[in-house]
């Protein structure tokens, strides 16, 4: 583990292994560092990805590292503590005390979604709490759903289900939003939430602060999208604030202004799905690659 790779790739997800795969096959050396915690590790299935709908996450990943295996890359299992430049390019620091070198760096560290502050909701994430329609939404097609999100998720949600409340909970909704909601049937609950009521096995109801339950068996959120960061900070990488979350400045193909860094999938594209990540990781290796011959 003491030689110059040619890159380290922070992220063993579908965008990070993807890229890792691009690179591997080119002939370079390349590591990843995986933590070991994917966002959609509670999801029973991945959805939206051709020829591989429903195939549960881990064995995906599974797969995945396989494949980088196969071509000769490594995958390392560890929290990245550190990740510095040097003069030789960069040093990336684990957990253990590893210290790996490298002349390129792939961050695709993901993100970590936050939910909005209502108790119940965190026990069921992944589950009978969803974010995402085309993820999630054939799953829980028909079922009573709850929305406490936006007006525009609730819409997304109608599509699947003839039975939504959108729980405004203090959000302003315009006129012209509420005409849309009564024209497909949308409830609109303006009483605040005070807790999400379940059962072990799943959800019940909304629980009001008048003490008023709403029935419903699904919980659709929009939950705020942070790219993660952790141990990566001493790269200098730039963020930036959006209307759902706060992501890494990119451009084309993943390049940053920290020249010898990309980043791919959703550190830096928040709404990206398993397929999307996975693309902008292989785009990013390619472009790696280039870059390492120039």
């Amino acid at each position: 583990m003491n030689e110059l790779w040619d890159a380290v790739v922070i992220g063993g997800g579908a965008a990070g292994l993807n890229g890792a795969i691009m690179l591997a096959r080119s002939r370079r050396s390349v590591v990843v560092v995986d933590s070991g915690t994917p966002r959609n590790a509670p999801a029973d299935g991945v959805h939206g990805l051709l020829g591989l709908d429903g195939i549960p996450p881990a064995e995906l990943l599974g797969r995945g590292r396989d494949e980088v295996r196969k071509y000769g890359g490594r995958i390392v299992h560890g929290e990245v503590v550190k990740a510095e430049p040097t003069p030789d390019g960069f040093t990336v620091t684990l957990a253990d005390g590893t210290s790996l070198t490298a002349k390129r760096v792939l961050v695709a560290t993901g993100l970590r979604d936050v939910l909005p502050d209502v108790k119940g909701l965190a026990e069921h994430w992944g589950r009978g709490v969803v974010h995402c329609p085309y993820c999630h939404g054939w799953e829980v097609r028909d079922e009573p759903i709850g929305v406490l999100g936006s007006a525009h998720h609730a819409l997304l949600f109608r599509q699947l289900s003839d039975d939504i409340v959108f729980f405004a909970n203090g959000t302003e909704l315009e006129d012209d939003t509420r005409a849309k909601f009564a024209e497909r049937g949308i409830r609109i609950v303006e009483t605040p939430v005070a807790e999400i009521e379940s059962t072990k096995e799943q959800i019940t109801g909304v629980r009001l602060t008048n003490g008023e339950v709403v029935p419903r068996r699904v919980i659709a959120v929009a939950t705020t999208m942070i790219a993660r960061t952790d141990g990566i900070e001493g790269l200098g990488l730039p963020l930036e604030d959006v209307p759902n979350g706060r992501k890494f400045v990119t451009g084309m193909a993943g390049t940053t202004p920290v020249k010898g860094v990309w980043v791919a999938g959703n550190a830096t594209d928040l709404t990206a799905q398993v397929g999307a990540s996975a693309a902008a990781g292989a785009l990013a290796g390619a472009h790696m690659n280039a870059d390492l011959l120039a």
